[in-house]
């Protein structure tokens, strides 16, 4: 388990890094990235997770790190999903 979560974290730094070079080649990378973060979780919130009892709960985890990712290059918008309060 713990090789996995290192190659996660790998692969989120990896991912993280190309957005941000993406965004840097932009006109308006702030919104650049605010619109690819909007897509990713339209994406998120819409992907079929089969085969588990706690879908919402696996979904949910999916949206924190896609927040956590990006959160890194800029804060989330005002707009975020309540649901997702980290209080």
């Amino acid at each position: 388990m713990e090789e996995l979560n290192g190659r996660m974290i790998a692969c989120q730094i990896l991912i993280t890094g190309l957005i941000a070079r993406v965004a840097n080649e932009q006109r308006d990378p702030l919104r650049f990235l605010t619109d690819f973060r909007d897509e990713i979780r339209a994406v998120v919130r819409g992907v079929n997770i089969a085969g588990t009892p706690n879908a919402d709960a696996i979904r949910r985890t999916a949206q924190e790190t896609v927040d956590e990712m990006f959160s890194l290059m800029k804060p989330p918008s005002e707009d975020a999903d309540p649901s997702q309060s980290h209080e």
